[in-house]
This record gives C-alpha cells, structure tokens and sequence, in this order.
C-alpha cells in the first residue's frame, strides 16, 4: 500500500510583522551592544526588511561588524516560506562587541521578482537608500556558532551566526 501526505503552509502580513518583530529585537541588541550603529538606524533597517519582505522581495539579510577591514562577527537570516516545520525562538544571543574603528555592514539579497520596475515602485516607501554591493557574504574568515529559528505559520527567518 503507497500512501502520500501534501503539506501547505500559508502566511499573512501579521505573520511576516511577528517575525520581523524578532529580527528588529536582534538588530536593536545588535546597535545597543556594538555601539556601531544608532537605534533610530536600527529601526529603519527593520521597516525596509518588513516592507520588503511583505512585498515578497526579500530572500536573505546579512549583517557584518568589521573593525577597520577586518570582520568580527555576522548573521544571516535566510527567508523561509515553507517554515512549518521552524519553530519560534526567542530573540537574543547577539550581545557584539565594541571594537576599534566599528564598520555596521547589512545587506539585503532580493529574489527575482524585484525588478526594476518593482523598485521603482518601492522607492519613496523605503528609509535607507539601498545601494548595490559586491561584498563577500561568506564569512570565510568566521565560525558558525549556531543559529536559531524565527517562525509564524509558513514564513519564517533561518538566523545563521558567525564569530571569530
């Protein structure tokens, strides 16, 4: 006897906001902590990765703090929208450290669907004037530390750590 099972998982706005809200918590730890950026910058970063997310844009956001050129630890949260299986932890473990010379590096990585004419359409809407890069996001020079999961339904955030 074959059987077969199918799963949906489906999201909404809220659940997009409820997971944000636990990367903006991570974010405004961050800024506290490190000292390398303000809250209020914390915040706009929070509304652009919401907005964006909401709009189906986002697949990956990465933050650095290198001192001078020298990376002293990162995160990354993967977009998930199959993330039933993801449970929903608590915000926390990303006390930085103060460095000399800090640098606050966050990069946003779109899916497909953010086009030209799409950005055209977000411009106004976001805070932070986004620009493209082409720094390496791999974190070669770090160690995964482990990670942790952001989940409301079927969207969610995969948070990957890396410190020296």
């Amino acid at each position: 006897m074959v059987s077969t099972n199918t799963t949906t998982h489906t999201y909404t706005a809220t659940d997009i906001e409820i997971v944000v809200r636990r990367f903006a918590a991570d974010l405004i730890m961050i800024a506290q902590s490190s000292g390398a950026i303000s809250q209020d910058t914390a915040h706009d970063y929070a509304h652009d990765v919401e907005l964006l997310a909401k709009n189906r844009y986002l697949r990956q956001v990465d933050l650095s703090l290198l001192s001078g050129f020298t990376e002293v630890r990162a995160v990354q949260y993967v977009v998930t929208t199959a993330a039933g299986n993801l449970s929903m932890s608590r915000p926390g473990n990303v006390l930085w450290p103060r460095v000399t010379s800090p640098y606050f590096r966050i990069t946003l990585s779109y899916n497909a669907t953010y086009s030209e004419d799409a950005r055209q359409g977000m411009r106004g809407k976001l805070r932070v004037n986004w620009t493209p890069t082409s720094a390496d996001l791999s974190h070669a020079t770090l160690q995964s530390t482990g990670g942790r999961d952001y989940a409301s339904n079927g969207w969610g955030l995969q948070r990957k750590d890396y410190s020296s």
